[in-house]
């Protein structure tokens, strides 16, 4: 029977290296071409806020930004990263300071068991980025349309637009 071949060092010799900002700071790794970003920031750089939810990319929970755009983490292989800038649950704090969102997820009590929370907040730290950047105002609808791609099984969407709603209104608007 044949084996596989392995390098001396015992690791996988068909690893690429990749190279990444996270949260700030860079990253630079050989990592195996089947490994997704989600098992990276997981298993490898110890960042386990980001969650592994249905690793089928339909519940939201592993969401980060990559580029400053939400993205499930599950299905997006490390290597098509390199060269990027991730940003996890764990990168929106800055100086131990929560960020804006996640002091509103906690006054609006916009989570129960909180397994969704860091994609939640990921996905909502996007939305207003971009309606800052747009200098756009949404209504509630429009905010349960856009976090839609996050699931929440303990059922807290009201908390959750709640929150984003909260952090909406006290961005500056155009000009300001």
């Amino acid at each position: 029977m044949d084996t596989p071949a392995v390098s001396s060092r015992g690791t996988d010799p068909c690893v690429i290296p990749v190279t990444l900002e996270v949260n700030g700071a860079p990253v630079s790794l050989p990592v195996a071409p089947y490994v997704t970003l989600l098992d990276l920031l997981r298993e490898r750089l110890q960042l386990t806020g980001t969650k592994k939810g249905c690793d089928h990319g339909q519940c939201g929970a592993c969401t980060v930004l990559v580029d400053g755009k939400p993205v499930n983490s599950c299905l997006k292989l490390a290597v098509t990263a390199d060269g990027a800038r991730v940003t996890t649950i764990e990168g929106l704090a800055a100086d131990g300071r929560l960020d804006a969102l996640q002091r509103a997820f906690i006054e609006h009590d916009a989570f129960q068991c909180g397994y969704c929370t860091p994609g939640q907040i990921c996905s909502a730290s996007a939305l207003v980025a971009e309606c800052v950047a747009k200098g756009a105002t949404l209504r509630r609808d429009e905010v349960r349309e856009y976090m839609s791609g996050n699931l929440c099984r303990c059922g807290a969407y009201p908390n959750i637009t709640d929150a984003v709603m909260d952090v909406l209104r006290r961005q500056p608007g155009p000009g300001t």
